[in-house]
């Protein structure tokens, strides 16, 4: 069955640790300086899919599933670069496209032998950004080994963390690119689980902790229509101040607005599916937003 137009909105949380550093500056979680918003590129939201999909569902090359876009050093440590990973898929796009779901997801580059193919992928995110302000707060501690040899001192180590931070993800499943590279059902299947189960799992030392908390695809009657930017259509509604709130418990999701927004586009909306977090309050209960409302699964 061939895809139709889908819309996602994905939030989750994190508490004292950093969702995104920026290695250009100290690795410091990405802000807006100008609102105090908590940034997250949705780069770092494709890594947590792939990453998933590469441990967890069997894309790990050694059958007939793969990511394209990973890490791969020789013998020697060299990473390897485009045009010779490019090569391990005998420089053919459609050996690509058959293995790689993650070019068939995000689309990509393909450095070809002799040429360069440009696929645009079906599903793109914008920049995640927090619901709520927060801040930067610097944390110094000691390491666990000296500072030279012969030296009694400790190192020091120094982070940049954000107290809190619930952050929102607004996406576009486009039908049309999605003809270009062959996205499947079942791989937007898989999107979803990565995207939820991806965040859930992420055991590096920045990332313990995130929490996903709502997850909701819009799927739509006809082509080339969406609603478009759900993200600034859910607020957080809380008795404490922005820069206080620490907890998922502490707030609620008002989705008052993007009840009333579906109604007024019930026509042309086919189906919506949605997962939420076990201690997310919201200020209408999520099978009132639509008729036809069904739990994801996957």
């Amino acid at each position: 069955m061939a895809l139709k137009r889908s819309e996602l909105l994905f939030l989750y949380d994190i508490e004292n640790n950093n969702p995104n550093g920026d290695p250009l500056d100290s690795n410091k979680p990405r802000m807006d300086e100008e609102t105090g918003h908590n940034i997250v590129t949705d780069v770092r939201l494709k890594r947590t899919i792939r990453d998933y999909l590469m441990n967890f569902k069997g894309f790990d090359g050694t059958g007939e599933k793969d990511i394209f876009v990973k890490t791969i050093e020789d013998e020697k440590g060299f990473v390897q670069d485009g045009k010779a990973r490019a090569k391990n898929f005998n420089d053919k796009k459609e050996e690509v496209l058959k293995k790689c779901i993650d070019i068939r997801l995000f689309g990509g580059v393909l450095p070809l032998e002799g040429d360069s193919i440009t696929f645009t992928g079906p599903v793109q995110f914008k920049m995640g950004k927090s619901l709520n302000q927060t801040e930067v707060v610097y944390i110094k501690g000691t390491g666990a080994f000296a500072s030279g040899k012969d030296k009694g001192n400790k190192t020091f180590r120094e982070e940049y963390i954000v107290p809190y931070s619930l952050i929102s993800f607004y996406g576009l499943i486009n039908e049309n690119s999605a003809k270009h590279t062959s996205l499947s059902q079942e791989d937007v299947k898989l999107l979803l689980e990565g995207i939820w189960e991806g965040t859930k799992i992420l055991n590096t030392r920045s990332k313990v902790g995130q929490t996903p908390q709502l997850l909701l695809k819009i799927n739509y009657k006809e082509n080339n229509f969406h609603i478009g930017a759900l993200d600034k259509l859910i607020k957080i509604k809380s008795n404490l101040e922005d820069l206080k709130i620490r907890d998922i418990q502490e707030v609620t999701l008002d989705i008052e607005l993007l009840k009333a927004v579906i109604s007024k586009n019930q026509s042309k909306i086919e189906s919506i599916e949605y997962k939420l977090g076990d201690r997310v309050s919201l200020t209408s209960d999520i099978k009132t937003i639509f008729t036809h409302m069904q739990e994801i699964v996957y």
